[in-house]
Formats: C-alpha cells, structure tokens, sequence
C-alpha cells in the first residue's frame, strides 16, 4: 500500500511547501506554514488507478425553464445581482472593516422576509444582542428573520437542515466559520476554503441562495484563499471612502449577470439609502465656474453616470514635478501629458499635475481621456470650461480621438440632467435628445475647441 504524502500550506498566502520552515518564501510570513495531508497518487508510477463511476453525457439543448430569481426588494442589490439572488447559488461579499457590509447584509434579508421568504442571517462576528441592537436602530426589528450565532459550520448545517428549507442564507463572516475537521485556528486558508466548500455544497444541494461577508486585505483583495472566488457564483465588492457618506456595491464576478455593475447607497443614521440618481450625487453643486473641471458621461455596468473630474496645473517648486492621482490610473494620466506635449505642445512636463474623479469614485474605462484632457487645457489655460458641457472618447496615442460605447446611452443621462451640449468623437450620433454635439477628431481640434492659446487658428471657438 502506497504511502500517504504531506505537503506543508502557507495559511497567510495559501503559497504550497515541500517542507515546513518557519518564514514563507512567498510572503515572508513567520509561523504560517502547518502540514496538510494529501492522499496517496495514483496513476502517476503505473500502479492500479481507482475505477470511478460512469456519468452520462449530454448535450446543450434544454427543455428547464430558469429559476425565478429571488428579490431582496433592495433595488440597487438586485442590480447587482442581476436582477436578484439565483436560487443555490452563492454570492460573496467583501469590504473594508466597518464600510457597511453587515448593516447592508441585514437589510437585504429583512427586505426579503417581509416580502414572505425565509431569511437566515448567522453571525460569526457579533452576538445576537449587537445584531438586534442594530436592527432596533435600523427600525427592523420586526422583520421576520431568523436570527443565530455560530460559529461552527457542522453546526450551522446542522441547523438549516432541521427547519424549513430557507430561500437566502448569510453567513457574516466566513473568516470566522471553522470546521472541526481541520486543526487549524479559524480564519486561516485550510478554515475557510474547507468551510465555504460545504456551505456552497449545501446551497447547490438545497437550492438556496448563501451570502458569504468577507473582509479585504491592505491590497484591496478579499482576505483568504483565491479559491474561495472560484467556489462561488458571483463576487460582489462594497467600497466606499470613510470620508464620504456614499457607498458602492460592484460586481467583478457574476454567472448570472453583468460584471462591472454597480449600486450606490448613501450611509444614514438608519442604514443605507439606495440613491435613485448618482449622477447628480457625484456631480455635486457645480454653480461655480472654475477651471480645471470637466464632466465625463461614463459608463458602469449597464448604467450611465456622470462625475466631474477635476484638474490643477501648476508650476513645480522642486527639481522633478509631481503627479498625484486620486480616482483614476496613474499611468493613463502620464500617456495623456505625454500626449498633450508631444501633439499639442502645452509644455505640461514642467509642471506639477493633479488629478481628482470627484466624490471618490473610480474611472475605469478609457472614455474618460478626452474629459481629463480637457479639465487639464483649461486648468493650464485658466479658462472655465461651459456649465453645460459633458465630455467622453479615447485618446490614442497619436493624438487622434477615438468612439466610446453606449454613446447615445451617455448622451441621453447627460441631457436627463440638464446638459445641452457634449464634445464627443467623430461620427458620434444621437437621435432626438436635444443635444448639441461637437465633434472632435483630434488633440489639435480639442484645443481649438476650447480656445487655447496654442489652438490652430482659424477654427470656431467653443461658446461660453
């Protein structure tokens, strides 16, 4: 009989040993690497492998009609979701400590059982006192959700089996879920990808939908194992600055929906808000006519937003000039100045740039390029650019504007809030709307457009 083999798991990083040693090399984490039995190979030496047990296969046509999602009844999570929770399928949830997972958790599942579902919400955390304080504060203590306060995974299976089968189940939090099949410490890699395995085992044998909370670590990335991601159905991030009373839900994950989706809540005193209009949370009060600031018609998801961004320009007092970025990707700023000096010589290297997406949001997309371009021509420049004007389209490296997606979708939220006028790519069309647009094909005609100095004479000006 072939020996059994071990093999020595970083519980920080997860990183595999062939021998135990006191620092991971991986991470460099001291006293994390605890010995995992693994079962003895087969197949590999020429020794008799397991005979498995035949499955039929079959074919992509279906005849099943789809489960009819379950709604929590809290709009902007249900968005994200795709419309809302698929039956058996499990979700997880990941945030900062204290952004608002649990109070956002608490307040889906109440939705949901005052709609007539059975909610299960098990806290690893906190004792029910604290959860039934927040709830008091919430006003939804009358919400008929299962409360409980476990720890163990056999025995909050244990506890679902022995009731009615329930339609959403919250697990908060899986980094302090253990099995008493592993001997290690609750929260390491072996607890919580152990742990997740049999609580998504259980949704996909029951049918129902389990949220997992976790916790991220210092680089933005949901704390435990990378496996963990993989098990579940769809990875949901709750983000948000504590200096800012707005929260986002985005999705990066989702088998039965769109990525890159996004809710916006706003923190109160009695939990959270859905925001039925971000763009006018993001843009603000805008009376003032300052330059540097530049509204960008984006794209979230499946949703139009509009956010300003904001830009200085100013000479630099020591030998290397600054950069500092807040919202958006460092190093698209650097190819937008590289760009702006080298097509339309602003002279932009000698100068300190910064850079601000206001509200704390964060621009992924590269649509956002002509919009930041232009907030640095007018801060650079010192002229305002029109309160009524939206700007979108990709700037490539020779200069030349690029179309972005979804324009007419941009054009028609930008002219819901009022704006009258967008400077846009070439070809860009819009049906009905009553918006005024200006095409640009190149750096040469954004300057030109919004009247700097260095702009190529002979070209109408934008109005003011």
């Amino acid at each position: 009989m072939a020996k059994s083999s071990a093999s020595f798991a970083c519980q920080a990083c997860g990183a595999v040993h062939s021998k135990w040693s006191g620092r991971c090399d991986a991470c460099g984490g001291w006293n994390t690497i605890v010995e995992e039995g693994v079962g003895p190979p087969l197949g590999g030496d020429g020794r008799k492998r397991a005979r498995g047990r035949q499955f039929a296969l079959e074919d992509l046509k279906t005849d099943d009609e789809h489960p009819p999602r379950r709604a929590t009844g809290i709009g902007e999570f249900d968005r994200v979701c795709g419309g809302g929770v698929v039956p058996g399928s499990a979700l997880l949830v990941g945030g900062d400590p204290g952004i608002g997972k649990s109070t956002l958790i608490l307040q889906a599942m109440a939705a949901y059982a005052k709609a007539g579902g059975r909610a299960v919400y098990i806290s690893g955390e906190e004792a029910m006192a604290q959860v039934r304080l927040r709830a008091a504060r919430m006003e939804l203590a009358e919400a008929p959700v299962a409360l409980g306060s476990a720890t163990c995974v056999e025995d909050i299976l244990a506890t679902l089996e022995a009731g009615p089968p329930p339609g959403i189940v919250a697990i908060d939090s899986i980094l302090t879920i253990w099995t008493s099949a592993l001997e290690a410490a609750p929260g390491t890699i072996a607890q919580v990808r152990t742990a997740s395995f049999d609580l998504v085992r259980y949704a996909k044998s029951t049918g129902a939908a389990v949220i997992l909370v976790g916790h991220v670590t210092k680089d933005g990335q949901i704390a435990g194992p990378k496996a963990v991601e993989h098990l579940v159905d769809a990875v949901l991030y709750f983000e948000g600055e504590r200096g800012h009373h707005f929260r986002l839900l985005r999705a990066v994950k989702n088998r039965f929906g769109p990525t890159d989706e996004i809710g916006v809540f706003e923190m109160t005193g009695k939990g959270l808000a859905e925001v039925p209009n971000p763009s006018a949370l993001f843009l603000g009060d805008r009376s003032s006519l300052s330059p540097g600031t530049a509204v960008f018609a984006g794209i979230e998801g499946t949703r139009p937003l509009l956010m300003e961004i904001q830009a200085l320009v100013a000479a630099t007092g020591y030998g290397t000039p600054r950069r500092a970025v807040v919202g958006w990707d460092t190093g698209r700023l650097a190819m937008i100045l590289a760009v702006l000096d080298a097509r339309g010589g602003l002279g932009l290297s000698g100068h300190d740039v910064y850079l601000n997406v206001a509200g704390g949001l964060r621009i992924g997309e590269p649509a956002a390029d002509l919009a930041a371009a232009a907030a640095l021509i007018s801060s650079i420049h010192g002229r305002a650019l029109p309160k009524d004007s939206v700007f979108f389209g990709e700037i490539s490296l020779s200069g030349d504007i690029r179309p972005a997606p979804q324009a007419e979708l941009r054009l028609r939220e930008a002219a819901k809030l009022g704006f009258s006028r967008a400077i846009v790519p070439a070809g860009t069309k819009m049906d009905g709307g009553g918006m005024r647009l200006s095409e640009v094909v190149d750096i040469a005609e954004l300057l030109t457009l919004i009247g700097h100095p260095r702009a190529v004479p002979g070209r109408a000006r934008m109005e003011s």
